[in-house]
């Protein structure tokens, strides 16, 4: 059965790690008026599962909003539909580095946000993660 335009999408981009559990890099919920779209936490793993910048909070956080932005993209989104961010920290005395990141890809959005210090993210040597919820009005 095709997919119609009020079905719930779920997204996992080619060129993305497939998950390795029970979830979708994102989900995308046709509403009326509008496309809504959850984006799962992202980290620093390229797809062949190899991390990406071990304990390295630049190079994790340029390669975690590229992921994003790809994820986007599958659902015919920007950066500029963002409309909240939530960013988790193992060292908050990352937020320099990662905001610098961050600003350049919300420059025009401005999200509603929030950034948090974890003591662990999913996978050793991870020190940023992601999520994004955006919202496109038709």
């Amino acid at each position: 059965m095709g997919e119609s335009k009020s079905e719930i999408r779920k997204l996992i981009p080619k060129s993305s790690r497939p998950p390795a559990g029970a979830f979708s890099h994102g989900v995308l919920v046709p509403l009326p008026g509008a496309d809504l779209l959850f984006v799962t936490g992202q980290v620093a793993v390229d797809k062949e599962g190899k991390l990406v910048g071990e304990n390295d909070p630049k190079a994790q956080a340029e390669f975690v909003f590229e992921n994003v932005g790809r994820i986007l993209e599958e659902a015919n989104l920007s950066f500029r539909d963002v409309v909240k961010a939530q960013i988790f920290l193992t060292q908050i005395k990352d937020f320099p580095v990662v905001s610098e990141v961050r600003n350049r890809y919300f420059a025009e959005s401005k999200p509603a946000s929030t950034l948090v210090e974890v003591s662990r993210l999913v996978r050793e040597g991870c020190c940023v993660e992601v999520e994004v919820i955006a919202l496109r009005l038709h």
